[in-house]
């Protein structure tokens, strides 16, 4: 009789994020509220006061940000999209609540290989200094295209997170456009690599903006991040 190899030389399967049902109806109530454009900040001095907890979303050029963004909050054109790779070069704020509650902050894309290496330059030195140095800022949704999975531009970021020790959780993105058998090795490889990181999560999110999948619990993920 063989012995049976141990569980642990196996790839340990990915685990998607859950919630409790109380706090996605929360999420849902809130979501539902008022929403609204703040401001955009090309530079530190132009943020606003950070008088409310901030959740980030970030992620490299064409990930669905902007898409995602209005997916979770139930609008059509809150968050600006563009066929433009790598245009957003702002931080920009959004209201949510009301009274205020918190704030979504959308980051400028990054990793555009035909950027000009000044506005790459501006982008590291904006975001870098954002996530140093913004006290309110709670977590970060970093999103993965689940067509491509982990790449070394994400990579920077995710860095970034870990030296600033700003909590944040991985969240693949268009999970319709591909296999399911694809998405789950995405997916698997995902998870095992936020396992290795200081700051993340060990569960990921898989959402697509243009069926619904994942957008209640990405809601629940923003809500339990501002406490």
């Amino acid at each position: 009789m063989t012995d049976t190899p141990p569980e642990a030389s196996a790839p340990a399967p990915f685990e998607t994020a859950t919630f409790d049902p109380d706090l996605v109806e929360r999420a849902r109530k809130t979501f539902a509220g008022p929403v609204a454009f703040l401001k955009s900040a090309p530079k530190l001095e132009f943020l606003p006061e950070a008088s409310v907890p901030e959740v980030a979303f970030a992620g490299r050029s064409n990930v669905g940000k902007s898409s995602l963004l209005n997916a979770l909050t139930g609008r059509k054109a809150l968050a600006r999209t563009s066929v433009t790779p790598g245009r957003t070069q702002e931080l920009n704020f959004f209201d949510v609540g009301e009274p205020l509650g918190f704030r979504l902050v959308d980051m400028p894309g990054y990793g555009y290989a035909k950027a000009p290496k000044d506005i790459v330059k501006q982008w590291r030195f904006l975001v870098n200094d954002f996530l140093r140095g913004r006290q309110e800022l709670k977590r970060a949704l970093v999103l993965i295209d689940s067509r491509h999975g982990i790449k070394d531009v994400d990579r920077e970021i995710l860095e970034m997170l870990d030296k600033a020790a700003v909590s944040y959780r991985l969240v693949l993105t268009k999970a319709d456009k591909i296999k399911a058998s694809d998405l789950a090795d995405v997916a698997t490889r995902t998870a095992e690599e936020a396992r290795k990181r200081a700051a993340a999560h060990p569960d990921i999110l898989l959402t697509s903006s243009e069926t619904g999948l994942g957008i209640a619990e990405l809601r629940a993920a923003v809500i339990e991040a501002i406490g």
